[in-house]
């Protein structure tokens, strides 16, 4: 019995970790370490939770205990919290009452023994046990899973839905949670249709869990193809300016240099060379083998030389004509952008970006590195106040370099932060 004991307390901590993961992984806690370890304590225990048929006092006692708990220990906004109970606690006290009233059928049907045979009866008390224990580890395993599946768009939904989309998830939520906390409140004890309610309310919350973040996903989309296209069509204007700016340099060149030849007296000198210094910005122009990509490495590097960047890039692009001009400007522009963000953060004798780009083989390989501050890391979500369209430089590149069957890995390592790509180059090109 006491090894029953131990592996129920396993399993139920064990359970109580997994689901304290899940709510703080949709919402933060709050940035306090005793506060921590006592909304784990706290969170076992409400996860833990007994429900059985017409137990009005534990439902109500859970859903309170457990609204007070996102109040106290979670940030967020109040509807972000309320969301939280709506999604969460339908599926708590669902997969809680199905663990333990099925438990308690498969028991009783098995022995036809009553409670006080069963408290007087060694091997009872041991089927009891055991079923008990099976119990634990199906509702861990469900835990686990829900887990697996809902990791991918959990944090996204809540650093990216806005207060109108919640209002309309919530409003769905609040059907399989009033469904459940009823069915369980009115039905009899001996009825059985209350567990496909029970198990529709499980799959309606996390539907809706899914469904915000498809609506996330879907809106964030359409808004980074019209950011995308307006890249494009500056980038084509850049081309035709660039093409005009090249012209009338070189001809004013010329004419400095005549003028330089005839030029008489040291202020005429001096004008001159004035006029040579405030042009000569114009004659550094580069030549990566794509006119989309040379003009996206000219705006960066200006955007790094304003900020006291050392930039340094050896690029050959002559291979990379396969790739889509807006795919191009996604992955070269938001890796360089990340770079330069992040070098503002040094010293100016600690900023330096190097971009580099060539032909290895069948493949294209680009590498993007800077120095970063030693604290600095780099999550999912954004540090800029509009975490709607920020937030996804990283991951639009690994989509773009993916739509070529390419691979992008990230990784930071004595101070310098590593951006490495490589894209197969299609036998045609």
């Amino acid at each position: 019995m006491l090894f029953f004991r131990i592996m129920d307390f396993v399993f139920a901590w064990s359970y109580a970790f997994v689901f304290f993961h899940l709510l703080k992984t949709f919402l933060p806690l709050r940035r306090n370490r005793i506060m921590a370890v006592a909304a784990f304590v706290i969170c076992g225990y409400l996860a833990d939770c007994i429900i059985y048929s017409n137990d009005l006092a534990n439902l109500l006692g859970v859903m309170i205990g457990f609204a007070t708990y996102m109040l106290v220990f979670h940030s967020g906004t109040l509807l972000e919290k309320l969301s939280a109970v709506l999604v969460f606690y339908p599926a708590l006290i669902a997969i809680n009452y199905l663990m333990i009233d099925v438990g308690s059928r498969m028991y009783y049907g098995v022995t036809q023994a009553t409670y006080e045979e069963t408290m007087q009866s060694p091997e009872l008390t041991l089927i009891s046990s055991v079923i008990h224990t099976v119990s634990l580890i199906l509702r861990l395993l469900f835990w686990i899973g829900a887990w697996l599946i809902l990791r991918k768009f959990l944090g996204k939904i809540t650093a990216h839905v806005d207060s109108k989309t919640w209002l309309i998830v919530d409003m769905l939520m609040l059907s399989s949670f009033v469904a459940v906390f009823t069915i369980i409140y009115f039905m009899p004890r001996d009825t059985a249709i209350v567990y496909p309610i029970c198990g529709a309310a499980v799959f309606s919350s996390f539907g809706c869990m899914y469904l915000a973040a498809y609506i996330c996903e879907s809106i964030q989309t359409a808004y980074r193809v019209q950011e995308l296209e307006r890249q494009k069509n500056y980038y084509k204007d850049r081309i035709r300016e660039e093409e005009r700016v090249r012209s009338i340099y070189h001809d004013l060149k010329n004419h400095l240099l005549v003028w330089q030849s005839e030029a008489e007296g040291r202020q005429a000198l001096q004008s001159v060379e004035r006029l040579r210094s405030q042009i000569e910005g114009y004659e550094n122009f580069w030549h990566t083998g794509n006119e989309i990509l040379d003009i996206i490495i000219r705006d960066k590097a200006k955007s790094a030389k304003e900020k006291q960047i050392d930039f340094n890039a050896v690029i050959s692009f002559e291979s990379g004509a396969f790739l889509e001009a807006l795919d191009i400007s996604t992955i070269f522009g938001n890796a360089l952008d990340n770079a330069i963000e992040a070098s503002e953060k040094l010293p100016e004798d600690q900023r330096i970006i190097t971009v580099k780009a060539d032909r290895v083989r069948d493949m294209l390989a680009i590498v993007v590195e800077n120095n970063v501050p030693p604290d600095m890391s780099f999550p999912d979500k954004t540090t800029k106040k509009d975490t709607f369209l920020h937030g996804f430089g990283l991951s639009n590149i690994k989509r773009a370099v993916e739509r070529y069957g390419g691979q992008c890995n990230v990784k930071t390592e004595y101070g310098v932060f590593r951006l490495k790509i490589m894209i197969p180059i299609p036998s045609y090109s």
